[in-house]
């Protein structure tokens, strides 16, 4: 079994890290860069309707997701 001590370890070094990349993507889209549209995500404009799918962002954010969850597990 986990101590408690060991839980509110690991919650608070959650929680710092994903405020970094909180901060960091706050960072990156106040110096303009263009986030989650990258090349390979669709985009369909038809009328008034306006279809969007991050096909490569996904892809992009489960492979991070699936390193930090590796990262963490050890």
């Amino acid at each position: 079994m986990v101590s408690a001590f060991r839980r509110t370890s690991i919650m608070g070094k959650l929680l710092v890290i994903g405020g970094a990349i909180l901060m960091a993507l706050g960072l990156l889209v106040m110096a303009g860069v263009p986030l989650f549209r990258l090349p390979g995500d669709f985009l369909v404009r038809r009328g008034p309707v306006t279809f969007y799918f991050p096909l490569v962002t996904s892809i992009l954010l489960s492979v991070l997701f699936t390193l930090l969850m590796m990262f963490f597990r050890r």
